[in-house]
């Protein structure tokens, strides 16, 4: 090659770098990430069936040995959806625990077993989170228990739905080595389309803050009606709407969001 074709090559080559677009700091930058799980499926056919239905990838958590359990968890596996088990933790109320609910009166042996039953009454289940359990949440003992029946069973991620400021569930879970993250926000503290709305809003705010939101919501219908209506628009607000599973890996590999460092939130709307 000449040096008169090396100019020309030269050249060629500058202008085709001088006109192409070049990328903003933004476009290349993540996008904020949400993560939606819908609790207490298994009771309700027409509430749960909508939530199987919910655009994206929601999460779906359902109680164990409930009438519906085994029917949505099917559905929502066919669906392309994550399940998992919405399992019942003792409480600080004075309610029975619900089927399949872990107690402070448990000894080791029970508690395996109740978890060894529960998990078989849903099929599909990808990972674990908590039901109540703003009494049980507090107590080491019976949270290590959990984690190590959890961390026995291969590839089983842990969210913890924070009902307790006090709760120990996160700290334990990631000391047994499990993938594990903690609620953000409750999408429904209560039922009014308002409120809903003003959680939904929050959950958006916070993964604009710190990159990623996971939110908690339960099959009412104004839950279901407002995430029908502005999941689609999620794109357009520049905001990503994520799998429970692949947002716990992420927080596994960025390690600041599976701390729980940054849910100082109070507890509302615990769900208790």
């Amino acid at each position: 090659m000449t040096r008169r074709h090396v100019a020309l090559l030269v050249w060629l080559l500058t202008g085709l770098a001088a006109i192409a677009p070049v990328p903003s700091r933004a476009a290349a930058a993540d996008p904020p990430r949400i993560a939606i799980i819908i609790d207490d499926l298994g009771y309700q056919r027409t509430a749960g069936r909508r939530a199987v239905a919910l655009p994206g990838p929601v999460a779906c958590a359902v109680l164990p040995l409930t009438p519906r359990a085994a029917e949505l968890a099917e559905a929502a596996h066919a669906a392309g959806k994550e399940v998992l088990l919405h399992l019942p933790l003792q409480s600080l109320g004075e309610e029975q625990p619900e089927p399949g609910g872990i107690v402070l009166d448990m000894s080791r042996a029970e508690l395996a077993q109740t978890f060894e039953g529960s998990l078989r009454s849903v099929p599909h289940v990808v990972g674990v989170n908590t039901h109540q359990g703003s009494l049980l949440s507090q107590h080491p003992g019976h949270m290590h228990w959990l984690m190590q029946e959890i961390d026995a069973r291969d590839d089983l991620f842990f969210v913890d739905s924070y009902t307790s400021v006090d709760s120990v569930a996160l700290q334990l879970a990631r000391e047994a080595g499990i993938a594990s993250v903690r609620r953000d926000v409750f999408l429904d503290p209560d039922r009014s389309p308002d409120t809903v709305a003003r959680e939904f809003s929050r959950l958006k705010r916070l993964a604009r803050k710190k990159g990623m939101a996971v939110g908690i919501g339960h099959p009412y219908p104004a839950t279901l009606a407002l995430l029908e209506r502005e999941l689609p628009l999620l794109p357009e607000e520049g905001i990503e709407l994520v799998g429970i599973g692949e947002y716990v890996r992420r927080a596994q590999r960025t390690g600041g969001f599976a701390t729980g460092k940054a849910s100082t939130l109070p507890v509302a709307g615990s769900a208790e």
